[in-house]
């Protein structure tokens, strides 16, 4: 199955649908186009469509249905699943996710937001006493916030 994310006049993204791979087809051979064109049938002539890979996260593209990156990278697409509110980028050609906080910093070899800050390495670790840790952002301090999972 293919997938399409429709565009407003910003490029942000306001849905994704699926499109049986039989509607791209043109002499055999999948055509963006042709899945364009469908969808425009469907939502009307005036909207605006991008194909998006489901498999494709920060730039690498996963075997489906796994966690595995695909030996074979050429077929990354766009850099990122489009979702609700991503940007698609012409430039870079790729769905850029909506900035989780206003300090964060844009990964251009990950095309994805950024802490200024790693989060510390203890993250998801288990403590003497036996509690979970577990860390949040704080954008007023531009810092981790230690949390406990009990």
């Amino acid at each position: 199955m293919a997938h399409f994310a429709q565009l407003d006049d910003n490029n942000k993204v306001l849905k994704v649908i699926v499109v049986n791979n039989n509607e791209l087809l043109n002499n055999g051979i999948e055509s963006e186009q042709k899945g364009i064109d469908f969808c425009k049938s469907l939502f009307g002539q005036d909207t605006k469509w991008k194909q998006t890979s489901y498999n494709t996260k920060n730039g690498v593209y996963y075997i489906p249905n796994s966690k595995i990156p695909d030996p074979d990278q050429s077929k990354e697409f766009r850099k990122n699943y489009a979702g609700i509110d991503y940007i698609f980028d012409e430039n870079l050609n790729a769905f850029i996710p909506p900035k989780n906080f206003s300090s964060w910093i844009f990964d251009q070899q990950k095309f994805c937001w950024k802490p200024p800050i790693e989060c510390p390495s203890d993250c998801g670790s288990i403590d003497e006493q036996g509690r979970g840790i577990n860390y949040r952002w704080d954008e007023n301090t531009v810092n981790w916030i230690k949390e406990y999972i009990v």
